[in-house]
């Protein structure tokens, strides 16, 4: 199966393995990208972890291992890229996270993501409620620490809103919007494109993930598709303004003349 069907496969079932999604949506960036090498890469890991406690999983991968987050160059996109992250040992906090989890979950840890808003993290499962910043090395919260922390990264958020475990979809969905924002500043209109449609496959996308997915075929050159999208947005009945949507969508067109 081809790699974007595969992936759209995968995310529209209600549960899936996370690591082979994140894995997929790397192949998109770096064809040599081998997902099966991989998922074996975070066996291995699993196997090193010396018994099933997360005090045990995190001074694995990050103590032992030295999974660091990448405090110098942030916004690399390899940082949201699963293969390069085992490979280099470093990258953001969401897919740090998602390493955490994967190999966590070979090694008898559950773990979840947890949306909290500008520093993604994950937490326990089972049992009493813990939380942990893979960014920040591994570092195991309570609540009150985790109050502490993003009373200074988000002053003013209602954390509770946000501590609820989320579904694997969710976790794909701030992957790709990362990317999305990411090659969109650094103006490469090929990964863009790539990353906007793959939003679009995941459910749940918004008007503005097809919007930008719309923007980003116009921008490749792509008219006749990026109109498509934007009336069908209106066919949709997803659009505030149709005719101004379908004006931008004319202009589009007209573009092939």
């Amino acid at each position: 199966m081809e790699v974007t069907e595969r992936f759209a496969d995968l995310v529209s079932q209600p549960d899936f393995p996370l690591d082979e999604a994140a894995l997929l949506i790397a192949v998109h960036a770096d064809p040599s990208c081998d997902v099966a090498a991989n998922l074996a890469r975070l066996d291995e890991l699993a196997r090193s972890v010396p018994e099933p406690s997360l005090p045990a999983l995190t001074t694995t991968l990050f103590g032992r291992w030295g999974f660091v987050g990448d405090q110098a160059d942030y916004y690399d996109p390899r940082n949201s890229y699963l293969h390069e992250v085992l490979e280099r040992r470093r990258g953001i906090p969401i897919t740090l996270s998602v390493t955490l989890i994967e190999v966590g979950r070979r090694a008898g840890v559950a773990l979840a993501g947890v949306g909290t808003p500008a520093h993604f993290m994950t937490c326990t499962t089972t049992g009493a409620r813990r939380w942990v910043d893979a960014f920040a090395g591994g570092r195991i919260l309570d609540r009150a620490e985790l109050d502490d922390q993003f009373s200074r990264l988000a002053p003013g958020i209602d954390l509770g809103a946000y501590l609820d475990p989320v579904p694997p979809r969710a976790v794909v969905a701030r992957i790709l919007g990362n990317l999305v924002a990411v090659h969109r500043q650094r103006n490469d209109r090929a990964a863009l494109l790539w990353a906007s449609r793959l939003r679009t496959l995941v459910p749940g996308a918004t008007p503005d993930d097809r919007r930008a997915y719309g923007g980003a075929l116009a921008a490749c050159g792509d008219f006749v598709r990026a109109a498509k999208v934007l009336e069908s947005l209106v066919e949709d009945g997803h659009t505030s303004d149709p005719d101004d949507e379908l004006a931008k969508a004319r202009r589009l067109r007209a573009r092939l003349n």
